[in-house]
């Protein structure tokens, strides 16, 4: 269910009606293209708070590093409209995704999806040079 062009409380209306089974709730802002400050990402926490559903992202901005950040953000599932030529005769035209950009799309996610890691700090091997050149020992002037 998109969530563009549509208040909280005709979101929660959507949901009660189709109910939680099986629905996924992508946030969305119907503007073509759409300005990015109207895309209001934090918007993935407040529905992931009210809902218990997965949470998607449908874009319709220009550029692809705020749909990069909303899949950072925990979107699902991300869509975007696509086209052959965004120089085309449409009303998304301006807002859709050549080939090229949904293959950096693709890059870019998975890119992100591997930096995030998983929340655990450790050293890593690539750290363990640079520590054993910068480190020094305390002495008994640091303490």
């Amino acid at each position: 269910m998109s969530s563009g062009m549509s208040t909280m409380d005709e979101i929660r209306t959507g949901a009660n009606t189709l109910g939680l089974d099986n629905l996924l709730i992508c946030h969305s802002t119907s503007a073509y293209p759409c300005d990015p400050t109207e895309l209001n990402l934090n918007m993935f926490h407040t529905l992931a708070a009210e809902f218990d559903v997965p949470i998607g992202y449908s874009g319709h901005e220009t550029g692809l590093s705020t749909t990069v950040m909303a899949a950072a953000l925990g979107a699902c599932l991300i869509e975007r409209h696509i086209t052959v030529n965004r120089a085309m005769w449409g009303s998304d035209q301006a807002a859709s995704v050549e080939p090229a950009g949904v293959a950096r799309l693709v890059r870019d996610n998975r890119v992100v999806e591997s930096a995030l890691g998983d929340g655990v700090k450790r050293v890593y091997d690539s750290e363990i040079g640079v520590m054993q050149k910068l480190r020094r020992a305390p002495s008994n002037r640091d303490g």
